[in-house]
C-alpha cells in the first residue's frame, strides 16, 4: 500500500486488529525484513510495517534529511493513518528514529528499541586519521583544473573511507547517512517517559551493548535484555527467544486482544 506524507509516497502494510504497533526497519533494509515480526504480531495488534523514505519502495528524501525530518514523516504517517499511542518497534536506524519521536513527547504506549543506534560511538586516532587523509586528498583533486582528472581517484577514495553503508548509498541518500550518523541522541534519553524494552545482540559490532546498558541508564523506565549468540539482527538470530521477551513485556496488551 501507497500514501502520501508530507509530499512523500511512502509504502506500508498493516494486518490485524487491536492496538496500533508500527515496525521500523534499520539503515538499508526495508519493511521486508521485518516479516518475521510483523506475521507474529498481526495476531495481537493491528500491525504497520514502513518503508523509511529512501528504502525499499518509499520515495527518497528531496534533499538531505537529519534525524528532524525522518521523525516528521513518521509522525505525518501516524496521523493519516489515525494511530494512536501506538507501540513503536524500533531497529537499529529505525531505533533512532523511534527514540526522536519519543524524546518529542510523540504519544507513544510502548517502546521497544532493537540493536537501537543513537549514541555516537567513541572513535579511535585510526579512525581520525583516514577521515582527515580523505578530506585533505579530497581538496587538493577538487582544485581546479584537477577534478576531472582525479574524479574516479576520488570515487575509490570515498569508498575507502566509509563504512559498508556509505559505499552502498548513493547521490542524496549518502549525504543524509552522514548527516544522520553524527546526530548523537544522547541527550534526549532521559526525556523518554514510556515503558521502554532495549533488545541487544551480544555480538552487536555496529551499535555494541555498551550503548544499550548507556540508554538504559538515560531512560527512566527501561530494561535492558541482552541476547548471547545474537549480531546486530538480534531479532532474526534468536526470533524464538525474541518473540517471548517482548510478549512478557507485552503481555497485558496481548492478553486485551483476547478478552
Amino acid at each position: 500500500m501507497f500514501v502520501e506524507v508530507n509530499g512523500q509516497k511512502v509504502h506500508f502494510k498493516v494486518s490485524g486488529q487491536g492496538r496500533d504497533m508500527v515496525l521500523l526497519h534499520g539503515w538499508g533494509a526495508n519493511l521486508s525484513l521485518m516479516n518475521p515480526l510483523h506475521k507474529h504480531f498481526e495476531r495481537y495488534f493491528r500491525t504497520f510495517s514502513v518503508d523509511l523514505p529512501g528504502f525499499g519502495l518509499s520515495d527518497q528524501p528531496p534533499r538531505k534529511w537529519g534525524m528532524a525530518e525522518y521523525a516528521s514523516l513518521v509522525k505525518g504517517f501516524l496521523h493519516n493513518q489515525g494511530i494512536e499511542r501506538p507501540i513503536l518497534l524500533g531497529h537499529s536506524f529505525g531505533g533512532k528514529v523511534s527514540i526522536f519521536l519519543a524524546a518529542q513527547q510523540q504519544p507513544i504506549h510502548k517502546l521497544i528499541l532493537v540493536d537501537s543506534s543513537g549514541i555516537v560511538p567513541q572513535r579511535d586516532l585510526k579512525y581520525y586519521f583516514k577521515i582527515y587523509s580523505y578530506k585533505m586528498a579530497r581538496r587538493f583533486m577538487e582544485l581546479p583544473g584537477l577534478k576531472p582528472l582525479f574524479h574516479r581517484r576520488l570515487e575509490e577514495l570515498k569508498n575507502r573511507s566509509g563504512s559498508e553503508d556509505y559505499r552502498n548509498a548513493r547521490g542524496v541518500m549518502r549525504e543524509t547517512l552522514v548527516k544522520v550518523i553524527n546526530e548523537d541522541l544522547t541527550a534526549m534519553l532521559p526525556q523518554i517517559k514510556v515503558p521502554t524494552l532495549l533488545m541487544w545482540g551480544a555480538d552487536d559490532t555496529a551499535t555494541p551493548v555498551a550503548d544499550g546498558r548507556l540508554m538504559e541508564q538515560l531512560i527512566a523506565d527501561a530494561g535492558l535484555v541482552v541476547l548471547d549468540n545474537a549480531g546486530h539482527y538480534s531479532y532474526l538470530d534468536r526470533l524464538p527467544d525474541f518473540l517471548h521477551i517482548t510478549g512478557q513485556f507485552l503481555k497485558e496488551d496481548m492478553e486485551s486482544k483476547d478478552a
